[in-house]
C-alpha cells in the first residue's frame, strides 16, 4: 500500500511541477472554450437544416443526417488523427489553412479544436434538435398564422422555446468535451496530459496523473452538480403544471 501511495500520491512530485501542469491545463480550458463556442453555433447550424421543410431541401436533409450519423459513429481520436495526418497534405488549400498558427497557437491546437467541432457539432445538433421537437407543434402554426416563414418561425419562436428546455443535456455533451480535449496529446499538443506523461517518464511516478486529473474534478464536478439542479428544477416544472391540469 505504501508503494501504491508513493506512486500515485507523491506530494513532493506534485509540488515541484504543480506550474508546469497547471499552465498545461489551462491549455485544455483554452481549447474547451473555443471548441464549445464554434461546436454550439455548428450544432445549431445542423439542427436547423435538419429541420428544414418540402422536398426541395430534401437533399440537404439527407446530407445533414448523414454528417450527423458518421460524426456520431467514429470515435474522436480517429478525427483528430485523420484531421492532423491529412490536412497538411491538403496541397489545394492556402498553407494558413492547412497549417495554421492563428491567434499564436500551433497547428496541432486548431487540428484538435477542429476535430473536436466536428464531433460534437454532431451530439449537439441532435441535443438541439430534441429541445425543438419538444416545442409544442400549435407553436409553429400559430407562428406561421401570423405570416411568419418557417424560418421566421424557427428564429423567433421555436428554437427560443427549444434552447430552454436543453440546458441539462447540452451540459453534459460540454462536461465530455472538456475530457476529451486530452485526447489532443496524440498529436504532441503540450495539453496536461502530455505534460503529466513526460513528468512519468522522467521521474517514473504517476503523480502527475492524479493532479492533472484534480484540476478536471475541480472543473467537471461543479457542472455535473448543475446538471443535477437543472434536470430537479425541469422535474419540478412539469409536476407543478400537471398539478395545475388536474386541479
Amino acid at each position: 500500500m505504501k508503494v501504491f501511495f508513493e506512486q500515485y500520491f507523491d506530494f513532493n512530485v506534485m509540488g515541484e511541477h504543480f506550474g508546469e501542469v497547471f499552465e498545461a491545463f489551462l491549455q485544455n480550458l483554452l481549447i474547451f472554450a473555443v471548441a464549445t463556442v464554434v461546436a454550439l453555433a455548428w450544432g445549431l447550424i445542423l439542427a436547423l437544416l435538419r429541420q428544414s421543410p418540402g422536398k426541395k431541401f430534401l437533399p440537404i436533409r439527407f446530407l445533414t443526417i448523414a454528417y450527423i450519423d458518421v460524426f456520431r459513429a467514429i470515435p474522436l481520436l480517429i478525427v483528430i488523427l485523420l484531421i492532423s495526418g491529412g490536412v497538411p497534405f491538403l496541397t489545394f488549400l492556402p498553407k494558413s489553412i492547412r497549417i495554421p498558427q492563428w491567434f499564436g497557437e500551433p497547428d496541432p491546437y486548431w487540428y484538435g479544436v477542429t476535430g473536436l467541432v466536428l464531433v460534437y457539432g454532431a451530439y449537439t445538433a441532435e441535443v438541439y434538435r430534441a429541445g425543438i421537437e419538444a416545442v409544442a407543434g400549435g407553436q409553429m402554426e400559430a407562428a406561421r398564422s401570423l405570416g411568419m416563414s418557417h424560418f421566421q418561425a424557427m428564429r423567433y419562436v421555436i428554437v427560443p422555446q427549444g434552447v430552454t428546455k436543453i440546458p441539462a443535456p447540452m451540459l453534459n455533451e460540454l462536461i465530455s468535451l472538456l475530457k476529451d480535449t486530452t485526447l489532443v496529446s496524440v498529436i504532441a499538443f503540450g495539453e496536461s496530459v502530455l505534460v503529466s506523461r513526460e513528468i512519468l517518464a522522467e521521474r517514473l511516478n504517476s503523480s502527475a496523473l492524479i493532479l492533472t486529473a484534480f484540476f478536471f474534478l475541480c472543473i467537471t464536478l461543479p457542472m455535473a452538480r448543475l446538471v443535477d439542479y437543472l434536470i430537479k428544477r425541469n422535474q419540478a416544472k412539469i409536476t407543478r403544471g400537471a398539478h395545475i391540469e388536474v386541479a
